[in-house]
């Protein structure tokens, strides 16, 4: 009875052994070369790019780790990354999402047994199991922001060939960030394309000795001539097997910063932290982005990073910048292409910069953490960002699970610790449109996050974004933040029994706004309607009713002055779900055409309107 089961596993070996035979004819090992998509960060980055594999498990039920430890199956097919697997496939099922299995061969640049590594993730969504040379590194939850895990010498081979294999699962539930599911009617939900897969570059990082696994320097400026105190906080790993005393210096702009000097014990952590005060300091601001380099250093490693000093704050109600009133012009942007999918590179963004300058906003805001070197461009060019975790739309009902209130705190501090650095931040942003009448889960969840960000950021304020709806009236659930940002949608959706319907509302509606928050700062943080066609001004998703919804809105606007600032949504359009209109009688499903320039990259006219308006508005006050 054995005999027939020897043969199938024969057979398995054989069809396992001619598979990898032919794939090792079009498919090498490379060594990473060094260099990273974007500037600031630790010293030692490898970028794993050339030809990844890629295979999709329609079984949903994935592969089991010893299946992966053997050769290269069939069905293996070669892709870059970054890679949304789904980047031009419409349909509800991608919008659903599904199983796919990425695969890395590579030899290490250095084989020395000085040297330990780890593998970084900039974003794969949404859930992900990493394997290398069949050996579990870890597991991840949740897209928008980096994860990494230190390679074991037990896992790792110092010459010949390494196999890194990543399981993704983008299927994501109604308490998920964001979540997702089926409506009524069986179609897809979610506030934006589902796009699946490894979305953002992968690194490996040598390390000998110390590595810096995250640093926060943040500027102290009581007032805008005042010298100011710079502080450091980095946090330093001890890559060796035994304790040892780890030293940390660091200069800021030329000037020397101690650290101090701390035994660590093997693999452990520890935080070191150090300040530096600046007379006459240059500071960040849109009109004059002052940018100081940073260097750490700690043994071999090193770390580097631009920042600037400028002081953020909420003063009687209003966003003040150095001591200067904002009342900022700004867009909403989503990372997508029409060929890539959220899987963009450096070009694109460049391209989003360079629209967001001529359109003359000031700030960008997004439903989550923008790509590092995004960032890194709003720094160096002076646009400000509201910088927001993805929890979306979440219902009620799930915020009292441990388990989602525990992954909405570690996106917020995975948030801060990674881009706290950059002066272009001025918004912890911790949720966007849950529900306008605040419960005790909602409450909580909002006392935590707040808690947070003031404690690991006490220079920037804490904010949130809320559908703008008549009917929510005051909420002292919103006590713990600073700015509240209004979704404001009046003259384009009707909202709850029509309250929206009539454009005229939006005026009192702001005035009973202010009224209920008069020492918060109000934000517009959307406005927008679709257009995707000429036609009537009154028809609503005609070019024409677009310019005339932008002149409306802006025109209010501009008439309250405890507004902080405005913000369109959005700068160009982008993919939400299958069933998408978007209030347009006659949509372009999935695409979310209240975007002033084209999947295509042609400019509306209600961009030169926009346009007109944003450069006709004085954005940054004088100083005090």
């Amino acid at each position: 009875m054995a005999r027939p089961r020897l043969v199938s596993l024969l057979v398995f070996a054989l069809v396992a052994l001619c598979a990898s035979s032919a794939a090792a004819q079009v498919y090498n090992a490379d060594t990473p070369k060094a260099g990273a998509l974007y500037e600031y960060g630790p010293s030692g980055r490898y970028l794993l790019a050339g030809q990844w594999l890629f295979r999709r498990d329609t079984t949903g039920a994935g592969l089991s780790e010893h299946w992966q430890r053997q050769s290269s199956p069939a069905g293996w097919a070669p892709v870059t990354v970054p890679n949304a697997w789904n980047a031009t496939d419409q349909s509800e099922a991608s919008m659903h999402g599904g199983v796919g299995w990425y695969r890395k061969d590579f030899r290490l640049p250095s084989g020395s047994k000085r040297y330990s590594w780890v593998v970084r993730f900039e974003s794969v969504n949404y859930r992900s199991w990493v394997w290398l040379n069949g050996k579990r590194l870890g597991t991840n939850t949740g897209a928008y922001l980096p994860f990494e895990f230190v390679i074991p010498a037990s896992a790792l081979k110092r010459t010949g060939v390494n196999r890194l294999v990543i399981r993704v699962d983008s299927r994501r539930t109604r308490s998920d960030f964001p979540p997702a599911g089926d409506n009524v009617a069986g179609s897809a939900i979610g506030g934006w394309w589902n796009y699946s897969g490894i979305l953002r570059e992968v690194y490996l990082r040598r390390v000998e000795g110390s590595d810096f696994t995250a640093v926060q320097v943040q500027p102290v400026l009581p007032c805008s001539t005042c010298t100011a105190t710079v502080r450091f906080r980095a946090l330093v790993r001890n890559a060796s097997a035994t304790a040892r005393p780890i030293h940390v210096t660091a200069t800021f702009g030329g000037k020397p910063v101690g650290l101090g000097t701390k035994t660590v014990r093997g693999g452990a952590t520890r935080v070191f932290t150090g300040s530096v005060r600046v007379a006459n300091p240059n500071l960040w601001s849109p009109d004059h982005p002052s940018l100081y380099p940073v260097t750490l250093k700690a043994g071999s490693a090193s770390y580097f990073l631009r920042t600037g000093i400028r002081s953020v704050r909420v003063v009687n109600g209003h966003l003040l910048l150095n001591g200067r009133q904002l009342n900022f012009r700004g867009v909403g942007l989503h990372e997508d292409s029409k060929q890539y999918g959220f899987a963009i590179n450096n070009q694109i963004r460049d391209q989003f910069v360079a629209w967001t300058r001529e359109l003359g906003a000031t700030l960008i805001r997004s439903h989550y953490p923008l790509h590092p070197y995004l960032e890194e461009q709003a720094d160096k060019l002076g646009i400000m960002l509201w910088s927001e975790i993805p929890i979306y739309q979440v219902h009620t009902k799930y915020l009292k699970y441990a388990r989602v209130r525990s992954l909405a705190a570690r996106m917020l501090r995975q948030n801060i610790l990674t881009n706290n650095a950059h002066p272009s931040i001025i918004v912890w942003s911790i949720q966007n449109e849950l529900s306008t009448r605040v419960g005790p889960s909602q409450g909580a969840l909002i006392r935590q996050q707040a808690g947070i960000a003031h404690r690991m950021d006490p220079s920037r304020p804490v904010g949130l974004a809320v559908a703008a709806y008549p009917s929510a009236g005051c909420q002292a659930g919103y006590a713990p933040v600073d700015v509240i940002g209004l979704n404001d949608y009046f003259g384009w959706y009707p909202g709850p029994g029509g309250t929206l319907a009539d454009e005229e509302g939006l005026s009192p509606y702001l005035d009973t706004v202010h009224n209920c928050y008069p020492n918060k700062a109000l934000v517009i943080t959307e406005t927008g309607a679709e257009a995707n066609r000429d036609g009537p001004e009154e028809e609503k998703g005609t070019y024409q009713f677009q310019v005339d919804f932008a002149d409306y809105h802006f025109g209010v606007y501009a008439t309250k002055p405890y507004l902080s600032g405005a913000i369109w949504w959005g700068l160009q359009e982008f993919r939400v779900r299958p069933t998408w209109d978007g209030g347009n009688p006659r949509p372009s499903s999935p695409i979310h055409t209240k975007g002033l320039i084209t999947q295509d990259g042609v400019r509306k006219p209600a961009f030169f309107e926009v346009q007109r308006i944003f450069k006709s508005t004085q954005q940054i006050g004088p100083g005090t």
